[in-house]
């Protein structure tokens, strides 16, 4: 009753405080390119979980922007979880993003103008031309971020890995970033309407570089990372 309660009073909040950062994002997008918008795409991030009552945190060594292109690689369980990783990182980054959510009010239009790159997973030939253009985008310098498990956690355990990423990173050579998101599944899960007040904090592993996994097929790299990720997660 009392998580209930809460969610009432924080849906709005929340609800607004993203329209409005959704707002000043669209219009700062007509003076600079997304590249170039990325403090402002942080700060609003972290606006957005603060207002959604969760106070938010980094742990681990944050990946610099002069060393990249880096592909961030994230367990996902929450509609928070683009909020934490966007919150987190000191540079932009790209990504895919299940073409669905692109027919999503706001949101779609400002995961298409963030550059976000929609993808179709259960059609194979759309798939790989998504992620042909995120190794495109890696290749010119930016880095990215993916969710290997593909779709939420329905039970907020890391799922099974797929493995378009680790293709992406070893057609790449990109350097491998493992990042745990935790608490993301307690504030707002897939489940469940409500949100709970809480902790969101964003973990960031040690790099894998190129000559630690160019030896690997892509089901070995798949479970190295897959290791870490839990890792971070569990502790």
């Amino acid at each position: 009753m009392i998580k209930t309660l809460l969610s009432i009073l924080i849906w709005p909040i929340a609800l607004v405080s993203f329209v409005i950062g959704a707002f000043i994002y669209t219009i700062s997008l007509l003076i600079l390119k997304p590249n170039k918008l990325h403090p402002l795409a942080k700060t609003i991030s972290r606006i957005i979980m603060f207002a959604s009552a969760q106070w938010f945190s980094v742990k681990g060594q944050l990946p610099e922007e002069k060393n990249g292109p880096y592909l961030y690689l994230i367990n996902h369980s929450s509609l928070f979880d683009a909020f934490m990783i966007i919150g987190a990182v000191s540079h932009y980054c790209t990504g895919v993003g299940a073409k669905f959510q692109f027919s999503y009010p706001i949101w779609g239009y400002l995961a298409k103008r963030y550059g976000v790159i929609p993808i179709e997973r259960t059609k194979i030939k759309s798939a790989i031309g998504s992620l042909n253009k995120l190794e495109q985008a890696i290749k010119n310098g930016t880095s990215a971020m993916i969710s290997p498990e593909g779709t939420r956690s329905l039970d907020g355990k890391l799922g099974k890995f797929k493995k378009g990423a680790f293709h992406v990173a070893k057609n790449t050579g990109v350097t491998i970033i493992p990042v745990g998101l935790l608490g993301a599944y307690n504030a707002k899960n897939i489940n469940d309407w409500r949100i709970s007040p809480g902790s969101l904090i964003t973990v960031f592993g040690d790099p894998i570089y190129k000559s630690e996994y160019e030896t690997l097929d892509v089901v070995e790299l798949s479970s190295v990372v897959q290791t870490k990720i839990s890792e971070l997660i569990d502790n």
